[in-house]
Formats: structure tokens, C-alpha cells, sequence
């Protein structure tokens, strides 16, 4: 029989180890894994302190732009753009020709349309530095060449607009403008009696205070003597020729000098001048008027033929042997009237027509004669309207546009006496001429009237 082998007995105080000893370990996993969530589960911010303010920025409000067709190019000027004088300027006479900077310009209807726009506005590649504000006896514009034209003729110091104390705030009125011009602006003065023309210089030049005295000092003596109004036999003076086209037939036409050929011939001495915007200040102006063209052979034959016959020589031969003595009468009469007007203070009178004119003169002081001029002329040919202002987009596109430069404005002070007759048509003639050319017209009237539209002097640039 095989022996049996006996039972263990289990340990007590081994299992009471083991108890312990697993407690212990529980325990310890207990902890280290609290300490594991603290440090790395939950996050730093879980803490229980009050959250930051957030500042709310609301959305901008709804912005609804408007898409509109896009239109030709205007020239615009740098209108905020200013410059201050902080000293003379004094630059020898050049004749200035600026880079041209622009793009091509067009012209609509009439040119007085829009032109196209350039890069920098102005004209003639203009970039603006010299740009100043322009007002002249209320007509407002912004250049940076500018042409001021002034009539001289006696019809601007007749009694009935003032004589020469009107003529006096005349001068003053450009003396200002120019001396209230931005340093870098080129200016020119033309003076103007019929088609004799007197420059202030050659061509434009920079304004500034030294070439703003010299221009007081010339302008000073401009119609400042009753006795020799105008530029008649003045030195300097001449009688322009035209350069704009070599061999024209209008161009031959508009020098001719009858009908209203003065203001359309004036029109093109300006704008051969090179200028940004033109001001003309002029006792006579009926837009382009009545230009007409040299007598054609026809008519030059039968003039001819009628001339020589006995019965005009006869009333000529008459009229010469008394034009003498109505010389003599009008110097007379026009010496008594002196006389009395010196007693009451007054200036000498100027009359409208020509020392030398003796049948204009003895018409205004309505003097008769025994025997009259027998009258008459070879005649000539009217020349349409609508031809006229195509020959002046010739000469625009010529000078101006083929060089990628924009035409000037030019714009007329019209001054009259206060009960001179300015016909309606004749208004919209000169509406219609400074329309042509994208510029304004103004008529003035009488010494009280020409005082109070004064501008100049209070345009600042």
C-alpha cells in the first residue's frame, strides 16, 4: 500500500503579506494616476476664475457702389496742389515748350466737346506744378500758360464807358491776376488795337514778383494820354502775319482786313501763341461775325470800270478839296469841347475813330458835309459760318491736337457803354464763339459796373 502524502497547510501570515502587500500597490496606482490626470488631462485654464472680456467689433455697414459706364477721359487739374513763392524768381526770356505727357486727345462737335483725358490734366503735357486759379472780372478758370489779350482801341476810352478812369481798372484788374499767379505759371499780355499787336515779351514767361513790377511799369503807360489812345504810332508794335499754314485760302481771307476779319484774325494770332486759356478784354466782339474773302476778279474789273467814270471822279475830286477845311472843323470843335471839360475837371475826349479818320470823325461830332465821299468798294464774297469754324478745327488740330496737346479755352469780357446797342444775335454769336472754344463770355457796362466786377485781386494761389 502506497503511503500518503500529507496536506500543506497553507501560511497564514504569508497570505496576510500578500494582502498588504497589493493594498500597497493599489494604493500607489491610485495616486500616480490622480497625479497623471492633474498634469496632463486637465487643462491649465479649467481653472475656476472669471473668463477675459472679448471686445465685439461690429461688421462694416453695407457698402452699395455704383457701376456706371465708363465715360471719355476729362483733362482734370491737381486741384490741391499749391505752391508758395518764398522768393523772386528770376529766369532769362526762353520760349518754353514742356515735354508732352498726355495721351492722345479727340474732338467732338463744334470743339466744344469733350477732349480726352490725359494723364496729368492741363494742356500741352502740362504736369500740373504751375497751375493757378484764374479770375478775371468774374470768369474763372484753371491754367498753367495764360494769354491775356487787351483791346487798346480807342472804342475802350470813349466817354460813354468812362474814358480812361474805366481803362485805368482795366489795367489793374490783369496787373493783379498777375501778380497773384503761382510762381511756376507762364503768362504773356498782348495788347490789341484793330490787327497791331504789342507783347509784353516775346513769349510766355514765369510769373513772380520782379516780372509783376515790370509789368506795372509797362502797363502804365497803355492808354494813359487822351491825345494818343491806342497804339497808334506807338514803338514795338506791329501788324502780325499768320504761320499756322504755309499757303490757305481761308488763312489768305481771314488776313484780309474788312468785314469782321479783326476778330477772326485775332482768334488765330491767340491761338498761335501756345497757351493753356486766353482772356480777351475788348470793346467789339460778335463771335466770328461776317468774314468775308477778298472781291473776286469779276467783281475787282467792274469796280474798276465804275471808278473812272467822269461822274464819281467828279464827287471824289469835290470831297478831297474839302477835306481840309473838315479837318480843320473837327480839330476845332473838338478843341472847344476840351476846353469846357478841363474847366469842369475832366479829362480830354477821345473820339472812336482814328486821328486821321476825318469822315468818322466829323460823323461823330455830327458834322456835315458840303460835299461827301462818293462811297462804294469792289465788294467781296461772304464766306458760311459753318466754313469758318471748319478752318478754325483746322487750325486747333494743326497746332494743338496733332501734338497731343488739348486747345485752349478762350473767353471774352465784353465792354460796352452802358446804352450802347448789342443786338440779340449778335449775343448769340459771341454764346455760340466761346462755346466753340470751351470757354465763357461776359458784357460789362459802363465805369460803375466794370469797378464792381473786379475779381483779380482776391484770387489767391
Amino acid at each position: 500500500m502506497t503511503p500518503t502524502a500529507p496536506k500543506k497547510k497553507f501560511n497564514p501570515i504569508l497570505l496576510q503579506v500578500l494582502l498588504i502587500s497589493g493594498g500597497i500597490h493599489l494604493i500607489a496606482l491610485f495616486i500616480l494616476g490622480g497625479i497623471t490626470v492633474v498634469r496632463f488631462v486637465i487643462p491649465d485654464d479649467a481653472q475656476f476664475e472669471e473668463p477675459a472680456q472679448t471686445e465685439v467689433e461690429e461688421p462694416p455697414k453695407e457698402v452699395k457702389i455704383e457701376i456706371r459706364p465708363k465715360a471719355a477721359a476729362q483733362p482734370q487739374a491737381l486741384r490741391k496742389l499749391r505752391m508758395k513763392q518764398v522768393g523772386n524768381i528770376s529766369v532769362a526770356t526762353v520760349d518754353i515748350e514742356l515735354p508732352s505727357m498726355e495721351e492722345s486727345f479727340s474732338v467732338s462737335a463744334g470743339l466744344g466737346g469733350s477732349g480726352g483725358g490725359g494723364l496729368l490734366g492741363g494742356a500741352g503735357g502740362s504736369i500740373g506744378l504751375g497751375m493757378s486759379d484764374v479770375n478775371v472780372f468774374g470768369l474763372k478758370t484753371r491754367a498753367e500758360r495764360i494769354l491775356f489779350i487787351i483791346d487798346t482801341n480807342r472804342r475802350m476810352v470813349t466817354d460813354e464807358k468812362g474814358g480812361l478812369n474805366s481803362y485805368r481798372v482795366i489795367k489793374d484788374e490783369i496787373s493783379d491776376m498777375v501778380g497773384n499767379l503761382s510762381a511756376g505759371t507762364l503768362f504773356n499780355i498782348m495788347l490789341q488795337d484793330h490787327r497791331r499787336i504789342k507783347l509784353f515779351k516775346p513769349q510766355l514767361v514765369p510769373a513772380g514778383s520782379e516780372v509783376h513790377q515790370e509789368l506795372i511799369k509797362w502797363i502804365e503807360a497803355v492808354n494813359a494820354d487822351a491825345s494818343k489812345p491806342g497804339l497808334e504810332g506807338v514803338a514795338g508794335s506791329v501788324w502780325p502775319k499768320l504761320s499756322t499754314f504755309q499757303d490757305n485760302e481761308m488763312q489768305k481771307s481771314v488776313s484780309w482786313g474788312h468785314g469782321d476779319n479783326d476778330t477772326a484774325f485775332m482768334t488765330q494770332v491767340a491761338l498761335e501763341q501756345s497757351a493753356d486759356a486766353i482772356f480777351m478784354i475788348t470793346g467789339y466782339h460778335r463771335g466770328f461775325g461776317n468774314v468775308v474773302a477778298p472781291p473776286s476778279e469779276k467783281q475787282l474789273a467792274s469796280w474798276k470800270k465804275y471808278e473812272s467814270g467822269k461822274e464819281y471822279q467828279d464827287k471824289l475830286a469835290a470831297f478831297h478839296q474839302e477835306e481840309p477845311e473838315m479837318r480843320q472843323r473837327v480839330a476845332n470843335e473838338l478843341a472847344k469841347i476840351n476846353a469846357k471839360r478841363a474847366k469842369d475837371g475832366l479829362p480830354p475826349r477821345v473820339l472812336r475813330n482814328h486821328a486821321n479818320d476825318v469822315r468818322g470823325n466829323a460823323r461823330e461830332l455830327e458834322l456835315d458835309w458840303k460835299h461827301s465821299h462818293p462811297g462804294g468798294g469792289p465788294g467781296h464774297t461772304d464766306i458760311e459760318p459753318r466754313h469758318v469754324e471748319e478752318y478754325f478745327k483746322q487750325v486747333m488740330e494743326t497746332r494743338y491736337l496733332n501734338r497731343e496737346q488739348q486747345p485752349p479755352s478762350l473767353n471774352v469780357v465784353l465792354f460796352l457803354a452802358g446804352d450802347e446797342v448789342y443786338e440779340k444775335r449778335w449775343q448769340d454769336e459771341l454764346k455760340s464763339y466761346v462755346r466753340f472754344f470751351r470757354g465763357m463770355s461776359r458784357i460789362i457796362r459802363g465805369e460803375d459796373e466794370i469797378k464792381s466786377a473786379r475779381s483779380a485781386k482776391e484770387t489767391k494761389n
